[in-house]
């Protein structure tokens, strides 16, 4: 217990920084109208390749006996793997909506 308080009063300002970022991205999802909630989600989905490459390099430089950081970081790589291509996924179709259709157009056949 005592290592957890020195660690928590080393790395105040870490818990300061923590905590206000909670605050204002709950401010500012808040503030958001709900017809742009979709680009904006494919969009910070996009932005998580991040974690990716964040999760790729600590796989790395993890110890090869430390099982648990290395099925962490695995699963690391695959959760932001799947929100990357989520959220591309979800652009995509977003994006379709806005596309004009060409008119179909019925092919006549003539067997003379």
């Amino acid at each position: 217990m005592n290592t957890l308080l020195d660690f928590t009063h080393n790395n105040l300002e870490m818990f300061y920084v923590v905590m206000l970022s909670i605050f204002l991205g709950i401010e500012v999802i808040s503030k958001v109208p709900s017809v742009l909630h979709t680009p904006l989600m494919s969009g910070a989905n996009a932005i998580h390749g991040v974690i990716i490459i964040g999760s790729i390099i600590a796989i790395g430089e993890t110890a090869p006996d430390n099982y648990l950081a290395l099925i962490l970081g695995f699963l690391a790589v695959i959760v932001g793997t799947l929100n990357v291509v989520g959220g591309f996924v979800v652009t995509d179709r977003m994006l379709e909506m806005f596309k004009t259709r060409k008119p179909i157009t019925s092919k006549t056949t003539n067997d003379a």
